[in-house]
């Protein structure tokens, strides 16, 4: 729990970092010794059934020695194959972080998805741009060069962001968000992409009202080799698990590949090899573990933007000795850091 000087200050923990450092295990940690409940900060853990391949592990949340769950939270609600955007994000969010407050819990946000981090530490006001069906059909039989080329045309030098014409899907949805933002006068923030639309003055009736949110940061990485062995482990594990028989059966259910594809990295690729698109089970190994660590590094790049913002992360120390990379010494040096902050487990949380 958080003690009063605490909540003066803070009122919540983010446990952020990039992939296959164990986050899941410290937040759980962290919010079993402070009564706290986790927020899942993850964009494919929010899907029912994406259970191996987005690294789900709902395993974690209960510990033994007594057997107690940590509760979580915006895990497995929604179903595929409906979107689950940033904006749909931190309205689930800003329902349940005043809920869980005002049960005299601590949330304890964990996860690696810098967009959905930023949006509630930083506060975005997002334009819920819905689907323009007429334009939709005036696009398509448009190649993707041509796409690009009227988003291009659009957005003129307000093109910050790339990512938008390396996929169809992206293209279509930034040529439908900045057709909006024109017709009614908006202009988009420069970091907006096809998935949600950032603008910063705007404020729409369908999100909830922003709660008070004072959150103390807390950053865990390793060292580059630590981290790609991680990603190694990982790998394996999961295609021992059945990770290629998960995206298999969710495509028999009822799943277009094109949508398992937008799901990115172990969907994506694995629906390629399905498909016939991979020669192989290495090929796809490889390439998996390439993608992997190049979102890794992506990761990293979005949290250190974050800083450049102004938000302040509290970085582990990682050495790469067994101490700094086990749990138990990340956890104790993370119990550290909050006692210095006001955080102490004594008193009820205000």
């Amino acid at each position: 729990m958080c003690s009063s000087s605490c909540s003066v200050s803070y009122n919540c923990i983010v446990v952020l970092g990039p992939t296959a450092v164990g986050k899941t295990a410290l937040a759980v940690r962290l919010a079993d010794a402070l009564d706290g409940e986790i927020i899942s900060a993850d964009s494919r853990q929010v899907y029912r059934g994406l259970d191996i391949g987005s690294g789900k592990d709902i395993c974690e949340y209960t510990l033994h020695n007594p057997e107690r769950t940590v509760p979580y939270h915006l895990i497995d609600v929604v179903s595929l194959p409906d979107e689950y955007s940033v904006f749909n994000y931190q309205k689930g969010f800003y329902s349940v972080f005043p809920e869980i407050l005002s049960r005299g819990k601590l949330p304890v946000v964990c996860g690696g998805t810098g967009m959905y981090l930023d949006a509630i530490v930083r506060g975005y006001s997002f334009v819920d741009v819905p689907c323009n069906a007429k334009l939709r059909t005036s696009l398509v039989g448009k190649t993707d060069a041509e796409l690009a080329e009227i988003l291009i045309k659009l957005k003129g030098d307000k093109l910050h962001n790339t990512t938008d014409l390396l996929e169809h899907h992206r293209l279509l949805r930034a040529i439908e968000i900045e057709t909006f933002m024109q017709e009614h006068g908006k202009v988009s923030g420069s970091t907006a992409s096809a998935a949600d639309v950032l603008d910063f003055d705007a404020t729409s009736a369908s999100v909830p009202a922003r709660p008070d949110i004072r959150p103390f940061i807390i950053g865990t990485t390793f060292p580059r080799d630590m981290l790609r062995a991680g990603i190694n482990r990982r790998m394996t594990s999961r295609f021992k698990e059945g990770m290629i028989a998960e995206v298999e059966r969710i495509h028999n259910g009822g799943i277009e590949w094109e949508r398992l594809e937008r799901l990115g990295l172990e969907y994506k690729l694995i629906a390629w090899y399905l498909q016939g698109k991979l020669g192989s089970e290495e090929e796809l190994y490889e390439k998996l573990r390439i993608s992997i660590g190049q979102f890794a590094k992506r990761q990293e790049t979005w949290f250190r933007r974050m800083e450049k913002t102004g938000v302040k992360i509290n970085w582990l120390p990682c050495s790469g000795s067994d101490y700094d990379v086990s749990i138990e010494g990340r956890f104790e040096m993370s119990m550290e850091m909050l006692r210095a902050a006001g955080f102490d487990g004594t008193s009820t949380h205000a």
